[in-house]
């Protein structure tokens, strides 16, 4: 995913994307750790797209608090 994309989505969904997302790395996780991923590229995808929306989540806090880092 892109960052300007997940830009365009709502807190709330990227709140709920970031929850599955979360469930996804931890299954990968799983499979890769049993032999059972086929891609293991998926691990650091799923990690960088769950860091975007980690981001972009902090900046829309800091961002209603007044822009305070």
């Amino acid at each position: 995913m892109k960052a300007k994309d997940l830009r365009e989505r709502t807190t709330d969904d990227l709140g709920e994307l970031r929850v599955q997302l979360e469930k996804d790395l931890f299954s990968y996780r799983m499979k890769n750790h049993t032999g059972q991923l086929e891609d293991t590229s998926l691990l650091g995808k799923t990690r960088r797209d769950l860091a975007r929306i980690r981001l972009i989540l902090r900046e829309r806090e800091s961002a209603a608090q007044g822009g305070a880092p």
